[in-house]
């Protein structure tokens, strides 16, 4: 799929998602908006818009560099503990600093997404039977038990109410005041397209990159520390979004291959298109309700994801 396809309907679908929605709110009232519907666009259906395609780029882009420093195809934020680590900090920040402000919290996640994410890592080191498939699913049984940990605790503490916002992502609170700190998300994704051709070295293999003068493990904690501070900030924004960092680069690859300089673009169009089309999905679907944007992911991510499992057994 070429980038100009990917730009226009990326352009077709957040036009569509500024329409959509409860206000009565039409393309034709464009010329002549009230009050109200100007107030409906710019408070809410802009900063939904905005959080959207920057989670759905920066997500993506963090599963891209994770399967690429693993050297595996089905390692995300969400097969590798990243995700439910993050939220185990945004517990941790609630209990010990109730009156902290959004960023202090962001900073808490992030030092728990990267000492998650880190863990993962280390088990990956330890584990002789690197099967592509058994990965993922250690990671998978490693984030279940911090996601135990994290219910037990907020059980404990009369916080599961609380919680209950991050299990499952959802723009429809993004308003303005409330998704700003998405914006961290976007330095953040351009350090990683300068470093993309090192990632990519780094994935081949420790020897092959010292062979060549980098400095593995510095590359690698780059990339994980990236990978972290951008879970951490969409998990404290929006809640949890499930496989998006899984599928997008894995479609990418299918037809662009896996340098990661070249399907960085690719990876950020796609799951910025993805995102605003299962948010769309789920605002008509059950209109005027709305299903939250974790269910959709987690529903047609899981499918997907299944049917890439099949489809690498198909070729072996």
């Amino acid at each position: 799929m070429k980038k100009r396809y990917l730009i226009s309907i990326l352009i077709i679908l957040s036009f569509t998602s500024l329409f959509v929605g409860v206000s009565d709110l039409n393309p034709l009232d464009i010329f002549q908006l009230t009050d109200d519907q100007l107030n409906t666009l710019l408070v809410s259906r802009f900063p939904r818009l905005i959080s959207i395609i920057i989670a759905g780029v920066s997500l993506s882009i963090s599963g891209l560099m994770m399967q690429q420093l693993t050297m595996n195809k089905f390692v995300s934020p969400t097969t590798a503990g990243t995700l439910d680590s993050a939220r185990l900090g945004i517990l941790v920040s609630l209990m010990f600093f109730t009156s902290a402000s959004p960023f202090i919290k962001m900073l808490v996640a992030f030092i728990f997404a990267l000492l998650g994410t880190y863990i993962f890592m280390k088990i990956l080191d330890r584990i002789k039977f690197k099967d592509a498939i058994f990965i993922p699913l250690v990671g998978l049984m490693f984030g279940n038990i911090i996601g135990s940990i994290t219910t037990f605790f907020a059980l404990k503490n009369d916080l599961v109410q609380n919680m209950s916002s991050w299990l499952q992502g959802n723009f429809s609170m993004m308003i303005e005041g409330r998704y700003e700190l998405l914006y961290i998300s976007i330095p953040i994704v351009f350090i990683a397209y300068l470093f993309a051709n090192k990632f990519t070295i780094a994935g081949m293999g420790e020897e092959f990159a010292v062979n060549l003068g980098l400095n593995h493990k510095q590359i690698v904690n780059i990339g994980l520390i990236i990978v972290a501070l951008v879970t951490s900030v969409v998990v404290l924004t929006i809640g949890m979004i499930p496989f998006l960092g899984l599928i997008i680069p894995n479609i990418v690859t299918i037809y662009r291959g896996d340098h990661l300089k070249k399907s960085l673009l690719h990876t950020a169009l796609l799951g910025a298109v993805f995102l605003l089309a299962c948010d769309i999905f789920g605002r008509v679907i059950i209109y005027p309700y709305e299903i939250p944007i974790g269910v959709t992911v987690g529903m047609i991510g899981s499918g997907i994801f299944l049917y890439l499992i099949m489809r690498r057994r198909a070729y072996e």
